[in-house]
């Protein structure tokens, strides 16, 4: 397992990875947009010889807190420790940078990611109704958040 920050030159990685992992992917050109933001900053895991991509984090740290943007891992790879892990290097970036916490939303029928999260020290701190846009109703969205520098 090969963890790396990395930056504009992964676009196109980061959206196919984002599109093998969403229902509703987001485009090159849109993390684009993300990554050139003040504080927004990437993950990305790698497996093999050659580097066969497996998931990424992108996260925005600003202002003493940080956000999980977005988080994607291979259907392939998923259960095998890419999430925990991009989440500890992303949660230790944040830190390095000054936050002294770290949030994110989850959809609340999520019960993986939920469950993902919660071993990784987050607790539920709200709740954003209809946050998620979905064809069959609009999804909850539970906010999380963990402690970071304590």
């Amino acid at each position: 397992m090969i963890l790396r920050p990395v930056g504009l030159e992964a676009c196109f990685s980061l959206a196919d990875l984002h599109d093998r992992a969403f229902e509703r992917p987001w485009s090159a050109l849109a993390l684009e947009d993300l990554l050139n933001s003040p504080g927004v900053f990437a993950v990305l895991g790698e497996a093999g010889d050659p580097a066969v991509e497996k998931g990424f984090i992108l996260c925005r740290s600003i202002a003493g807190e940080a956000e999980i943007l977005t988080i994607a891992v291979d259907p392939a790879a998923r259960r095998r420790g890419w999430g925990s892990a991009l989440v500890e290097m992303a949660a230790g970036i944040a830190a390095e940078t000054g936050s002294d916490a770290l949030f994110l939303e989850v959809a609340a029928d999520n019960a993986a990611a939920l469950g993902l999260y919660a071993s990784a020290g987050f607790a539920r701190v709200g709740l954003r109704r209809g946050y998620y846009p979905h064809p069959e109703g609009d999804r909850d969205a539970v906010v999380m958040r963990r402690a970071l520098n304590t």
